[in-house]
């Protein structure tokens, strides 16, 4: 498969073209004898013309590989099995609202989206080799590019067929699909194709875009959350308008930013010893990171209490049951930590453009291009239609990290300067005020009779997981420095911090409380916002498997402690737990390393399951440390992952998405803690915010349960989800200690260590 650039002029000049948009019903614009003709709002087409296939994908590729996998998936319908393909991604002008790119969802959602449209296609262009050659379709059969009828003349190619006739349709959602058996590139792990131009630093990322007559800025954040802005000193301003390239200082609220002709003059200009100093007056101090435990756990920081799950009579099946047991656990605050910092370019115009409207076109990694549009239009003042949003592919950011926030910041400051205006974060700017996955705090009790759980009760308490762009400007940083307010809180956990705490099992007494907490002030006990803005803990939102992560954490564990209460095999109870056969065969995937784990002291085995969403993937994983007695260090020496996500689309681009999931929920478990103070985020560099390196990353071995016939679920985030517990698990089986708290510090595992010491 190749990839090159699409533009939509280039379809509309051109002559013999089929277009299939994913409108899947008629439109007001049916044009009689020319198929069905989509609007000029349905942006979303697969094309196939004389230069090869167009995808318009509003899913966009993050550095994951989907951009391969979806073309896999046109292709097998076409009936192809290498072709040109242009691909055009997240482009509010040029590609469909597929909302975000997030989640482990392109493949699910965005995968049988391309495939109608190309299985739509590929019967059009079924029908046309049908009346060439006089024969019914079920007599053709199509292969790489060309239908023949057999002892019925030459073949003829989909390019002789579209020479003849324009046609636009709209996807069938009814269109005969390929068949599972008949797959010849869906299955197979085609390479990647944005991988030869990465590797060899050809890539243009976000970061090497320039525009002509482009200036620079750079933001100078509050000295806290809760800070306001007072003055800028004179003496400053003056030292920074003597900076050779200095253009201008921006002040809107307690937003203030600098615009310069190079990026080293803003970088000057913004910086207190060479440039601007900012007066600022301290606000009301964040919760102490000391007693975040406690605070969460507080009611005086919940708005809204929610019982997620009710089964049975837990009280009294934990009154009845033979052994019972309960257990806390804690998640700190985590960050997405992008290796490149956000970037973003902005070019806000004082008219709109005549021809299209425009008037502000920004260049963003965004995960959502029509959020974020919606949402710069909003703090602009302006209407949608007159902002245009590009995406171009960034650093990865495993969730809503600060790619939006920075598309913000070069917004307001191209506006004030009247010219495109480039906006690159620092490192300290990364770590320092993108948003955070949010700590978490678990309390739960189970019981065990006869050797099966019969009572399990979890009380959860979380920070909402969720303020990504919506439309609303105080959903980015500098519409909340600027006075607007975030969003309204959530009314429930849901799929959000209530991800995956339900529990796969089935467990015949089962209650599942959340109590939401409340990042920032609110109306009385309302979740909504109270003016002015006062954070109580830091902004948090969406990173990798939300609250999936903590909640695992929990859960896997304690079903471990519970298999020790009642003198159970952790495998076994956990099989015995489980009524869903797929979730048996990923448990059962693991026997034979469960069976012929080590003994060796100081090393040990750990397992761990879950259902992503509770409801799709399975993921069971085997980890293997060892703890080192004298110094606390637990190294992960070996990780098998049991994975199914139905259909497997490319099972070297799956088992990449794996391993990510295993380095991560290593490095999330073991190192990562954000660090905070009254202010703010102190661990602003990565000696402060430690990950874990390549020279840590374990053994990893990937079992794959492909189901053709199911549908292709996500991969990206499931098995970040079991690592945690399985590590703890693990950790539990080589010392004797159970570490309840993350990350599992050298520090805090010493001291579980300690307290086994009679």
């Amino acid at each position: 498969m190749r990839t090159a650039e699409l533009t939509r002029r280039g379809f509309l000049a051109g002559a013999g073209t089929l277009a299939v948009s994913f409108a899947f019903a008629p439109t007001a614009n049916a044009a009689p004898g020319r198929g069905i003709q989509i609007d000029d709002t349905t942006l979303a087409w697969l094309l196939l013309d004389r230069h090869g296939i167009s995808i318009h994908s509003g899913k966009v590729e993050l550095g994951t590989g989907v951009q391969t996998a979806l073309t896999q998936i046109v292709l097998e319908e076409l009936r192809l099995t290498n072709a040109e393909v242009r691909y055009a991604q997240g482009d509010t002008r040029l590609t469909p609202d597929q909302g975000t790119t997030a989640g482990s969802k392109t493949i699910q959602n965005g995968g049988p989206q391309l495939r109608r449209a190309a299985a739509t296609a590929f019967h059009a262009l079924l029908g046309l080799a049908a009346q060439h050659f006089g024969v019914p379709a079920t007599q053709l059969v199509a292969r790489d590019g060309s239908f023949s009828a057999p002892g019925n003349g030459r073949p003829i190619t989909y390019t002789q067929l579209l020479a003849r006739s324009d046609i636009v349709l709209a996807a069938d959602p009814d269109a005969p699909l390929a068949a599972a058996g008949d797959y010849r590139l869906v299955g197979q792990s085609v390479d990647r194709v944005d991988l030869p131009e990465k590797v060899t630093a050809r890539f243009t990322y976000l970061q090497d875009v320039r525009l002509a007559g482009m200036l620079h800025g750079r933001v100078i954040r509050p000295n806290g959350r809760n800070a306001r802005f007072v003055s800028i000193t004179p003496e400053s301003l003056t030292k920074a308008q003597a900076i050779p390239g200095f253009v201008d200082v921006v002040q809107q609220g307690n937003f203030v930013g600098v615009v310069a002709m190079t990026e080293w003059a803003a970088i000057q200009a913004a910086a207190p010893a060479t440039g601007i100093v900012v007066v600022w007056e301290d606000g009301q101090p964040l919760v102490a990171q000391d007693t975040f435990d406690q605070a969460l756990r507080d009611p005086a920081h919940h708005y809204r209490t929610v019982t997620e799950v009710s089964v049975g009579d837990v009280d009294a099946a934990l009154s009845s049951a033979a052994v019972t047991t309960q257990a806390s656990y804690q998640t700190p605050f985590h960050m997405h930590a992008a290796m490149g910092p956000s970037c973003s370019i902005a070019d806000v115009r004082a008219t709109p453009d005549r021809k299209t409207g425009v008037q502000v076109t920004v260049w963003s990694g965004s995960q959502g291009v029509y959020a974020l549009r919606n949402t710069l239009a909003a703090l602009l003042g302006l209407t949608p239609a007159a902002v245009h949003v590009i995406y171009e592919e960034a650093a990865g950011c495993y969730g809503h990290n600060g790619a939006d926030d920075v598309a913000a910041d070069a917004a307001l400051l191209s506006r004030a300067a009247g010219k495109p205006v480039r906006v690159q974060w620092s490192r300290q700017n990364e770590h320092g005020w993108e948003p955070l996955g949010p700590a978490m705090a678990h309390d739960l009790r189970g019981g065990v009779t006869d050797g099966g759980i019969v009572a399990w009760e979890h009380n959860l308490y979380t920070p909402t997981h969720g303020s990504r762009p919506n439309g609303s400007p105080g959903t980015v940083l500098a519409g909340l420095l600027t006075g607007a307010l975030p969003a309204s809180l959530p009314t429930s956990a849901g799929n959000s911090g209530g991800r995956n705490a339900p529990v796969t099992y089935a467990f015949p007494n089962n209650r599942l409380v959340a109590r939401l907490v409340r990042s920032f002030e609110t109306v009385g006990t309302t979740n909504q916002p109270e003016a002015p803005l006062r954070y109580r803990f830091p902004r948090t939102t969406a990173l990798r498997s939300l609250g999936g992560f903590s909640n695992t954490f929990a859960n896997e564990s304690f079903v471990d402690e519970l298999a020790v209460a009642g003198g159970v095999d952790p495998l076994e109870l956990r099989l015995r737990s489980l009524d869903d056969p797929r979730a048996l065969a990923v448990m059962e995937a693991l026997r034979d390393v469960w069976t012929t784990r080590p003994t060796v002291e100081g090393v040990g085995a750990g397992l761990a399951f879950a259902r992503y969403e509770t409801e799709f993937t399975y993921v069971a994983v085997y980890a293997e440390v060892s703890v080192a007695a004298a110094t606390g260090v637990v190294r992960v020496r070996r990780v098998v992952v049991a994975h199914d996500c139905g259909l497997v689309i490319n099972p070297d681009g799956l088992r990449n998405q794996i391993e990510g999931c295993v380095i991560q929920g290593i490095s999330r478990t073991l190192k990562e803690e954000v660090q905070l103070d009254a202010r703010g985020v102190t661990s602003v560099v990565w000696s402060s915010y430690p990950v874990l390196r390549f020279s840590e990353v374990p053994t990893i071995e990937t079992i794959l349960i492909d189901r053709p016939e199911e549908p292709a679920w996500g991969a990206g985030e499931p098995a970040i989800n079991p690592m945690p517990a399985a590590i703890a698990n693990a950790v539990y089986a080589a010392t004797g200690a159970r570490i309840r708290t993350l990350p599992m510090t050298p520090a805090r595992v010493l001291a579980a260590l300690a307290e086994l010491t009679p």
